[in-house]
């Protein structure tokens, strides 16, 4: 194949004129169309997911705070092994 045959730029060359409805400049004046609305199907779970998000640090804390409260009167209380 000569290096003149190239059948990918071709391809790229049809590709780069071909005129795609999309693409073109609208007049001016003209305003864009709208966009299709799409009903939110998880607009309720992304809620519970970014509330669950922001409170994770404090939960966390929380947890730790009770871990180590529980850690502490378990060993203050005495109330380890009780042989009688």
């Amino acid at each position: 194949m000569s290096p003149d045959e190239d059948p990918t730029a071709d391809f790229l060359e049809g590709v780069r004129t071909e005129e795609t409805p999309w693409r073109t400049d609208r007049p001016a004046g003209e305003q864009a169309p709208e966009r299709a609305e799409r009903p939110e199907r998880w607009g309720r779970t992304r809620a519970a997911g970014r509330a669950a998000a922001q409170a994770a640090p404090y939960l966390q804390a929380a947890a730790l705070v009770a871990w180590l409260a529980s850690g502490t009167f378990d060993d203050g209380s005495g109330s380890g092994d009780q042989s009688s």
